[in-house]
């Protein structure tokens, strides 16, 4: 889809911009977030020319790539704990259990995605919160399908053992007081 004038342009801006911003809010440092969405819109105009017919995906790698670059040495997923419990709250009423099994859960959960490395946090963030078909995300992460789908599989696989450990953990510390 070669962009060739300002109005096209502004046009992919508009209809991506708030989804590139949100996809920044949740990886970033909120000081950051702005200069690494001007830097992909930056770098998209520089190769409007050259964006895919759905620029969704690019700009999402893109964007991942201008962080990668910011913040080589630190830890961009320390946030993303927040982010699981106030998903969970968007998409759920009040919990139908037992409020302190519920709060357990929710640490453990938060817990187990703070142990995840950070390729493991990016996949399912991916997945979970930007909602991409394994198609763009693979294409986010410059790889293939099948490199995304076994990534995410692997992910999964990662999460729920750390959740089962923090599971067959907690009846032992309710037992003790």
């Amino acid at each position: 889809m070669p962009i060739d004038t300002e109005a096209q342009f502004t046009d992919v801006y508009r209809a991506h911009y708030e989804d590139v911003l949100r996809f920044v809010r949740r990886r970033a440092h909120p000081m950051n977030v702005d200069d690494i969405v001007a830097e992909t819109f930056l770098a998209a105009w520089r190769r409007r020319r050259e964006l895919p017919k759905e620029p969704r995906p690019w700009l999402f790698g893109t964007a991942r790539k201008v962080m990668l670059n910011a913040n080589r040495g630190m830890r961009r997923y320390s946030a993303l704990a927040v982010r699981i419990q106030e998903a969970g709250e968007a998409g759920a009423g009040a919990p139908t259990v037992d409020p302190a099994a519920f709060v357990d859960s929710r640490m453990d959960l938060a817990a187990a995605w703070r142990s995840l490395a950070a390729a493991d946090q990016e996949v399912l963030a991916l997945h979970i919160w930007e909602e991409l078909s394994t198609k763009d995300a693979a294409a986010v992460l410059g790889c293939t399908r099948a490199a995304y789908a076994m990534r995410l599989t692997r992910a999964r696989r990662r999460l729920a053992a750390l959740l089962a450990t923090s599971a067959a953990a907690s009846p032992a510390l309710a037992t003790s007081h």
